[in-house]
């Protein structure tokens, strides 16, 4: 199965789904984020898990342990095949979101968000966390595998040190992955496909490389010849 994971960066499912129809489940997955699904809602899901699609919903759940455990059991029950917390949410918290998941029979991945790819030190430094993004990052990451979930989100930068303390079975999803052609936009930790997957990452969450590609296709194919190198 592909390491790449599709962002699908749109505000109206009707473009997200013309582009969908263009790709095939082998090639990769797909992401569904706070907007899309803020527009789409579990329909548009529903109906991506019943193309045959793996998708990763990427609604970032943080709040109290019951309310998060909640959340994620209603996002299993779409069949979707990642969800996603926040580590700063606490060990009780993801305890609660595995719980809550743990029995489904289409029991979900469950990972965790350490640090935004879009924070560097001064963002750091300004919510008042000690040390560097590298630390914080490492620091949640730990959290969320002590707390039993499947893997986090990291940064490209943080894949080496992460995989040397959690090991090669914990799952490292990475945004911030950007072809040596594309425009960085507002990410500021980031790697390329192929130096992402070299350092040890799981899976590649790209969405405006391909997305915002005048040929989305093509874009697709040349950042696969990329990782067959």
């Amino acid at each position: 199965m592909s390491s790449i994971i599709v962002a699908l960066d749109y505000a109206n499912p009707e473009e997200a789904l013309e582009l969908v129809k263009r790709l095939k489940p082998g090639r990769c997955r797909l992401k569904v984020g706070k907007e899309l699904f803020s527009r789409g809602g579990p329909q548009l899901v529903k109906q991506l898990v019943g193309q045959g699609w793996d998708v990763f919903l990427d609604l970032k759940f943080h709040d109290i342990p019951n309310t998060v455990a909640k959340a994620c059991e209603a996002a299993a029950d779409m069949g979707v095949w990642m969800i996603n917390v926040h580590a700063l949410g606490g060990r009780r918290m993801m305890e609660a979101a595995r719980e809550a998941v743990a029995t489904h029979p289409r029991r979900p991945l469950l990972i965790a968000v350490t640090v935004l790819t879009s924070m560097g030190e001064d963002d750091i430094r300004e919510v008042g966390l000690a040390g560097s993004p590298a630390d914080n990052v490492l620091r949640l990451a730990r959290l969320a595998h002590r707390a039993g979930l499947d893997g986090v989100v990291c940064s490209p930068k943080e894949i080496g040190l992460l995989r040397t303390e959690l090991g090669s079975e914990f799952e490292l999803v990475t945004p911030g992955i950007r072809p040596a052609w594309a425009s960085k936009g507002d990410q500021i930790r980031v790697m390329t496909p192929a130096e992402a997957m070299r350092a040890g990452a799981s899976h590649l969450v790209i969405g405006r490389p391909i997305t915002g590609a005048s040929d989305p296709l093509s874009a697709l194919a040349e950042i696969e010849m990329e990782l067959s190198l």
